[in-house]
């Protein structure tokens, strides 16, 4: 039967990595990463392995992944990883890494880990090879965005194997305690560590004067205005429909610099259109992080009103920056906002909440406290979402 039971809890030193984990010589070790996409697709996932894996040149990693784009070749090596895509260069991709990723990774040679990045279409592919591999450790990472219902609607048909990507990892790491909370729920019974994603420091407090009076001509907002900033995929979980809302009960001076793309693209824009704020919502689609750097830096407010969130990478590069965050009280994000010390929070669905926190954080009333919120949570992604801290940790996981 393809159905086992749960993986043996492995013993844990000093709360250390798993024994099977550990490495006795000095050979270079060999890992290798299911992951449903990869770069030049971009995403905290994808971001997190890339930062992750520059850092720890100990190990030969080897990734497979679905092609999904045709103009992509089939190898190439970025970073410290050499990527392998698999399929056609179609949507299709994606389950034809569930059902022949693990045969085409058995023609890559021996490995030393079985590593998935979420518990998606690589999901079912790393447990595949752990099924013929039982004694290489796999390791799931869990990195999702999507609410547990979303999920479940896409999973329920399969939920059994599904929940068997939890059951047979020997370990999970989970970016945020609400993901290691639903790993637990999902039956592991291996050990469950929080190691979040980070944030690369140095690009996001550099500072480029010239680039910045660019930004300012290039967007026609009047330098007294403010700017209410958004980085994130146009899609329904992010909820920047009800950001655009909030311009109802916000001064007209106050503009939305909105990054990023998805299919709720042309709705948001016709929303603001027929609202008559196109003067004020700035859709700006997908950008490089250095110019993403620039905007934020340009902003007096980062707002995500979020459904729901496994981490939400985008808070941690505003808050590196310096931007006072305002987001919502679901998934993972209370793990670094607190309100009135790190961020504010204002509620689910409420464009009039959202204004009110806003407004405050933009009232001279308040720069005092609002000032030393945002020099809280700087401090907190210096000291704790820093991609070289994370990567140490990582390395402890591994086993060094």
């Amino acid at each position: 039967m393809w159905m086992r039971g749960c993986a043996k809890q492995l013993p844990i030193l000093n709360n250390g990595p798993i024994n099977r984990f550990m490495f006795m010589n000095d050979n270079k070790k060999r890992f290798l990463i299911f992951s449903t996409a990869y770069l030049p697709f971009v995403g905290g996932a994808e971001l997190a392995v890339k930062n992750i894996t520059d850092r720890i040149l100990e190990v030969e990693f080897v990734m497979v992944t679905a092609r999904l784009n045709k103009n992509l070749p089939e190898k190439e090596k970025i970073g410290n990883v050499f990527v392998h895509r698999f399929g056609k260069g179609n949507k299709w991709d994606k389950f034809r890494l569930i059902l022949r990723g693990a045969r085409f990774a058995k023609t890559l040679g021996k490995f030393d880990l079985i590593w998935s990045i979420m518990a998606s279409y690589a999901g079912f592919a790393a447990l595949n090879y752990k099924k013929s591999h039982p004694n290489i450790p796999y390791l799931l990472t869990l990195q999702e965005g999507d609410s547990r219902f979303k999920i479940y609607k896409n999973v329920w048909f399969v939920w059994l194997y599904f929940k068997q990507i939890f059951k047979r990892a020997d370990y999970i790491q989970a970016i945020s305690n609400y993901l290691a909370n639903w790993a637990r729920d999902m039956g592991a019974k291996c050990p469950v560590k929080v190691i979040p994603n980070g944030v690369d420091i140095a690009k996001f407090t550099r500072l480029d004067s010239a680039k910045l009076a660019n930004i300012k001509i290039e967007d026609h907002i009047p330098c007294e205005h403010k700017r209410v900033i958004t980085t994130s995929r146009l899609v329904a979980k992010n909820a920047v429909e009800d950001l655009i809302m909030s311009a109802e009960y916000l001064p007209e001076n106050i503009h939305f610099t909105i990054i990023g793309s998805g299919k709720l693209e042309n709705s948001l824009k016709k929303l603001a259109a027929d609202r008559g704020w196109e003067s004020r919502a700035h859709f700006l689609g997908s950008l490089e992080h250095d110019d993403i750097v620039l905007h934020l830096q340009q902003s007096q407010v980062f707002c995500r009103p979020s459904l729901s969130e496994g981490l939400g990478n985008s808070f941690l590069e505003a808050m590196a920056v310096g931007v006072p965050v305002i987001g919502t009280n679901v998934g993972g994000i209370p793990d670094f906002l607190q309100d009135g010390k790190t961020g504010w929070f204002c509620e689910i669905k409420n464009p009039k909440s959202i204004a009110e926190k806003i407004k405050y954080v933009l009232d001279e009333k308040n720069k005092v406290e609002v000032d030393k919120v945002r020099d809280n949570a700087k401090k907190l992604v210096v000291e704790k979402y820093n991609w070289d801290i994370i990567a140490k940790q990582m390395k402890q996981l591994f086993g060094w």
